[in-house]
C-alpha cells in the first residue's frame, strides 16, 4: 500500500500486559488540553467497534470503516481480525492534516505484532508486564514475555518504562542493555505518593498535586503518571495537565456506572465495574474494594485462558457472595458452574446466574452496597452495551 504509515506523523507506541489504554488515554487527554491534535489506535473495544479508531476530533464513522475494508479486500491477504483492524487504522490515519502525534495500543504481545512498523517512532512507552499471555510464548516464561514485549523495540527512539515488579523491571533492564536508543527512562525516573485524597508526582522538572473522583486505584493512578512523565517531554506544561486532569476517564476501568441496570437496584446500591483479567490487575481492583466501607458483592465472568484460579485468589476475603455469569456471545468463556467451584475452592461463597441482569437482581436488596462486576473486558463491554 505504499508505506503508507510513513504519512503519520510522530507515532508512540503503548507496549505491555496492562494499562495500555490507561495511559494512552491519559496522554490523549493531555497533549488535546495543549490544543493539538491526535489520532489513536485501542485494542480492544468494549461495545462498538468504531470505538478503536480515534481519528483527529472523532470516532472513525461506518462509512469510512467499511470503505477501508474493501480497500484491503482487493489485496487478497490473509489477515488476522487485528491485522485488518491495524490497516483500517493505518489507512484513515495516513489521510488526516494537521495532527501531532499517533497513539497506537500493541496486541497481545509486540515481536510480530502489526502495529510494530515504524523503525523511529516519537517514542515508546511500556506498561506494566506480567505472566498474561504465557501460552503464546515458549518457554513459558516471565522472561519470554519481557522479551516479546521489549526485545524488539525500535534502537531509534526514546523509550519510557512505567512501574514494574522488581523481577519484571531485571528482566527489563537487562534485554534493553542491548537496545542503543537514544534514551531510555525507568519507573525510576518518577514518583508518585499517596497524601490523603491527593496524589504528588514529582520528576526532574518538579511536583505537580494531582486530584481526582474518577481515578480510584493506585494501578490506574501509576499509568497517569506514566502519561504525565512522557507529556512533560513532549512540552505539555503542568498548568495544562491538570486542567485536563479532571477529564480523565477510563471507560471499564474501576467505573461506577449509571443508566439502564441501575434501574434494577434500590437507591443505596452502586455499580461498579472493571475489566480486569490478570492477577495483576485483581491485586489493583482487591486493593480499591478494601477501602470502602461497605459490603461488597461480586459478578464474575471470565475466558478460559485467563487462569481463574490465580485470579479470583485476590479476592479472598472481600466478597460477601459472587454470582458467576457466561459472557454473552463469548465462546471462549468460562461455564458459570465452573468458575462457582473455582471460587467455592479458595473459600469465596457463590452461586450462579443465566443472565448479567439475572446476577443483578439475585444481589440486590434494600442493603447498601457495592456491586462488582469484574473478570474480563469482553463482560464489561457487554455491560455497558445493556447499560
Amino acid at each position: 500500500m505504499g508505506n503508507i504509515h510513513e504519512l503519520i506523523k510522530n507515532p508512540i507506541n503503548i507496549v505491555g500486559s496492562d494499562g495500555k489504554y490507561s495511559t494512552l488515554k491519559s496522554l490523549q487527554y493531555f497533549i488535546q488540553e495543549n490544543k493539538e491534535k491526535v489520532s489513536t489506535f485501542t485494542s480492544p473495544h468494549l461495545y462498538e467497534v468504531r470505538h478503536r479508531f480515534w481519528l483527529k476530533d472523532k470516532f472513525i464513522n461506518i462509512k469510512e470503516l467499511k470503505k477501508n475494508i474493501k480497500i484491503i479486500e482487493k489485496l487478497k491477504v490473509q489477515l488476522t481480525l487485528f491485522e485488518l483492524l491495524t490497516l483500517v487504522y493505518y489507512i484513515s490515519a495516513s489521510k488526516l492534516k494537521n495532527v501531532s502525534y499517533a497513539l497506537v495500543e500493541a496486541g497481545l504481545l509486540y515481536a510480530k505484532d502489526s502495529t510494530k512498523v515504524w523503525d523511529q517512532p516519537r517514542c515508546q512507552i511500556i506498561t506494566n508486564i506480567n505472566n498474561q499471555h504465557l501460552e503464546w510464548v515458549k518457554p513459558k516464561t516471565l522472561k519470554a514475555i519481557c522479551r516479546e514485549k521489549v526485545g524488539y523495540l525500535s534502537k531509534k527512539t526514546t523509550i519510557y518504562v512505567g512501574k514494574q515488579e522488581p523481577k519484571t523491571m531485571q528482566i527489563i533492564k537487562e534485554i534493553l542493555k542491548k537496545n542503543p536508543s537514544r534514551q531510555v527512562y525507568y519507573g525510576s525516573g518518577w514518583t508518585l505518593n499517596k497524601f490523603g485524597n491527593k496524589r504528588i508526582y514529582k520528576d526532574n522538572k518538579g511536583i505537580i498535586i494531582l486530584k481526582s473522583k474518577k481515578i480510584l486505584s493506585d494501578g490506574l493512578w501509576n499509568n497517569v503518571g506514566l502519561a504525565i512523565r512522557v507529556a512533560r517531554d513532549l512540552k505539555i506544561s503542568k498548568k495544562t495537565i491538570l486542567k485536563a486532569l479532571p477529564k480523565l476517564q477510563f471507560e471499564g476501568r474501576l467505573q461506577y456506572i449509571k443508566g439502564k441496570l441501575i434501574k434494577l437496584l434500590n437507591p443505596q446500591e452502586k455499580l461498579l465495574i472493571d475489566g480486569c483479567h490478570s492477577e495483576a490487575s485483581a491485586k489493583n481492583l482487591a486493593s480499591y474494594l478494601k477501602s470502602i466501607d461497605k459490603d461488597i458483592y461480586g459478578i464474575w465472568g471470565m475466558q478460559k485462558h485467563k487462569h481463574p484460579e490465580l485470579f479470583i485468589k485476590q479476592f479472598k476475603g472481600i466478597f460477601k457472595k459472587i454470582i458467576t455469569v457466561k459472557i454473552p456471545d463469548e465462546t471462549n468463556s468460562c461455564k458459570p458452574q465452573q468458575l462457582k467451584q473455582i471460587a467455592n475452592r479458595s473459600g469465596i461463597k457463590c452461586d450462579v446466574a443465566p443472565s448479567i441482569e439475572a446476577a443483578i437482581k439475585l444481589l440486590s436488596n434494600k442493603k447498601p452496597k457495592v456491586i462488582t462486576s469484574f473478570g474480563s473486558l469482553y463482560l464489561i463491554g457487554k455491560i455497558l452495551s445493556l447499560n
